[in-house]
């Protein structure tokens, strides 16, 4: 199980760092999703991660102030609906499935938002 978390933990540090880069891919939610797999997998791994000198920015925001920076709630409430819509109307033919899917979307839109938004 380790293992698996060091895994899909390097999976989502390499995306944080390419949403750093990449205007589309929100770098916040995959560094906090880093630290919570490198928490359980690695504990040199996830005091590398909060002892960054980039990386760890974003997480002590979160972890200090509960706060997430705008940008990164715009790209995630996005492209989390930009996803589902999609899915809702042309991929999902069940209507119970895709009740379920807007209303997950829904709670989560309302769990981003709940955050402060740093400057």
């Amino acid at each position: 199980m380790k293992t698996i978390c060091i895994i899909f933990g390097t999976l989502s540090l390499t995306l944080g760092i390419i949403g750093i880069f990449l205007p589309l891919l929100p770098t916040t939610p995959f560094l906090l999703l880093t630290a919570a797999l490198y928490f359980k997998g690695s504990p040199r791994l996830y005091q590398w991660l909060l002892n960054h000198k980039h990386f760890s920015i974003y997480i002590r925001n979160y972890r200090e102030n509960k706060a997430l920076p705008l940008r990164a709630k715009i790209v995630s409430i996005s492209l989390m609906w930009g996803t589902m819509i999609y899915c809702i109307f042309f991929l999902i033919p069940w209507i119970g499935v895709k009740i379920a899917m807007f209303l997950i979307a829904a709670g989560v839109t309302y769990h981003i938002l709940s955050f402060k938004t740093l400057k």
